[in-house]
């Protein structure tokens, strides 16, 4: 006798993918309004190029969660998410459009890159990052997150 069973995938393995590099991007924004506090007190010129760099990587990491996201809901495997979808990718959109405007801040020369409106950006992304993670948390079915027999 042949048991149907054992073709079956565990549903762990289908988590989605974006989930792993959506972090990386959110840690280079949050590290980026730490140099950005960090130069507000020194002026220390290496913290505001700190803060362009983290804000550069979690750019690219960003683009390419997005990509990862998109791939993500074509093969189904955001069905661990319950609820409004919409609300978190408008909110991870709203990140990624307001850290890009404060990458083009931070190409400016000097104090001016940072202080004010680099802080103010760095600020308001960390709080929409807070937001976007209380709305997945809120979204995970966690019930159903579990490996199926």
């Amino acid at each position: 006798m042949v048991d149907r069973d054992l073709h079956v995938m565990p549903r762990a393995s289908y988590r989605p993918f974006h989930i792993v590099l959506v972090p990386i991007a959110m840690v280079c924004f949050i590290g980026a309004l730490a140099t950005d506090l960090a130069y507000w007190k020194s002026a220390e010129m290496m913290w505001a190029d700190a803060s362009a760099w983290l804000l550069a990587v979690g750019l690219l990491f960003g683009l390419v969660a997005i990509i990862a996201a998109v791939v993500d809901a074509f093969t189904r495997r955001l069905s661990l998410m319950q609820g409004p979808i919409w609300l978190y990718a408008i909110c991870n959109a709203l990140i990624l459009v307001l850290s890009f405007l404060n990458a083009l801040v931070h190409s400016r020369d000097a104090w001016t890159s940072v202080v004010p409106m680099g802080l103010i950006l760095s600020t308001a992304t960390v709080v929409f990052i807070l937001i976007a993670g209380w709305i997945c948390w809120a979204l995970i079915d966690y019930e159903s997150t579990g490996v199926e027999p």
